[in-house]
């Protein structure tokens, strides 16, 4: 029997909500919070490469939002004009039956994971937070913020990049830290052509095309931000078309398209990596609360996803009825930390050789290792 039987999940996000659906699939009760009263999604759209494909058919959701998603096979790099310098073909780590990649909106991918919490008897509450944690060795004693308390065999923090769960755990030793880029998005009808995740490369930046559904794409582009600039909303649409001059081809026809301030997604890069155990007794961090790193390899999802998963396999591995939750949380971080590590740094690096205008930086080649490494057993 595992010594984990009920849990705490902060953060109904990717990773707290596959979390919970990975726990209760294994039999754990969940109790659920998420700080929003509504419960919405940021962003437009989300890449699930092979590694990440694999994973949500072992959660069993998968086939629950194909679709509503775009299935495809490879990963092509691209000059800024749109010449081809690379095509990488994909794995079906998940199974024949199943595709390499997809791509799916964050709203889609959010309505199916939450309403499978639901069904499986997660208990999710919404509006609420913790304001104090305190570990007696046997349980966690929380007190929520609405000032009623629960008692949990196990906290985690799945609650992103302005943690509070970290701040709880850890104090002010772990705080984001700007990279000096900031990452765009748009969506657009799919063009014909972009059946594939599109990467392409300018000597000002990296810019991309994503398919999420037949009838959808979005284009992403990192730029050099410096001061980390105030943008004004009323602005962001010319602001992201004067980022994009460096791109001709399709990216530039697509340029000219954004026009609506309204549907610009625009986000400064911001990174945390919790160098140490991500866990003090009963309390454990997983995802953007431990490392929140930037999209350059579209993992960042990906690893809480994985997190979520080996957690539970972990909390209900077959044991000895000795094994305590340290030595449980002890074998998930023996399974995550250098993973986890390699993502963040490498993602932090192509950033940072953008930044320098690198030209010498195999970009293809760390995208290539990326794969095989992810493609690998967790």
């Amino acid at each position: 029997m595992s010594a984990v039987n009920n849990v705490l999940i902060v953060g109904g996000g990717i990773g707290g909500l596959c979390a919970a659906i990975a726990l209760r699939r294994k039999g754990i009760e969940v109790d659920l919070i998420e700080l929003k009263s509504e419960w919405t999604v940021y962003g437009v759209g989300i890449i699930q490469q092979s590694n990440v494909v694999r994973e949500m058919a072992k959660l069993g959701v998968l086939d629950g939002y194909l679709d509503a998603a775009y299935a495809f096979e490879d990963v092509a790099i691209y000059g800024p004009g749109g010449q081809q310098l690379a095509r990488i073909p994909g794995q079906r780590l998940a199974g024949p039956q199943y595709p390499a990649n997809v791509g799916i909106s964050r709203l889609a991918l959010h309505k199916v994971l939450s309403e499978t919490a639901l069904q499986l008897g997660a208990n999710v509450r919404l509006g609420l937070s913790v304001e104090a944690l305190d570990d007696n060795g046997t349980e966690v004693d929380v007190l929520f913020t609405d000032g009623n308390r629960g008692h949990y065999d196990l906290v985690v923090g799945a609650d992103g990049l302005f943690s509070k769960v970290r701040s709880l755990v850890f104090g002010d030793a772990y705080t984001p830290r700007f990279t000096g880029q900031s990452v765009w998005r748009y969506n657009f009808p799919r063009a014909p052509q972009i059946d594939h995740l599109a990467n392409y490369q300018s000597a000002d930046g990296n810019a991309g095309l994503v398919p999420l559904a037949g009838n959808l794409m979005y284009l992403f582009l990192t730029s050099h931000e410096p001061s980390n600039p105030w943008m004004d909303p009323a602005d962001l649409a010319a602001q992201m078309r004067q980022r994009l001059q460096g791109f001709t081809g399709l990216i530039g026809e697509l340029r000219e398209q954004i026009t609506d301030n309204s549907q610009v997604v625009y986000k400064p890069m911001e990174v945390v990596f919790v160098d140490e155990p991500w866990h003090r007794g009963r309390v454990l961090l997983i995802g953007d609360a431990a490392h929140a790193t930037t999209p350059h390899l579209g993992q960042g999802a990906g690893m809480a996803i994985e997190d979520a998963i080996v957690l539970s396999e972990e909390l209900t591995h077959e044991q000895s009825a000795t094994t305590s939750v340290e030595q449980q949380l002890q074998r998930f971080m023996a399974r995550r930390f250098e993973r986890c590590k390699y993502i963040s740094e490498s993602s932090v690096l192509a950033g940072d050789k953008e930044m320098q205008h690198d030209r010498a930086f195999d970009r293809i080649g760390l995208v290539k290792q990326m794969l095989a490494r992810t493609a690998e057993p967790i």
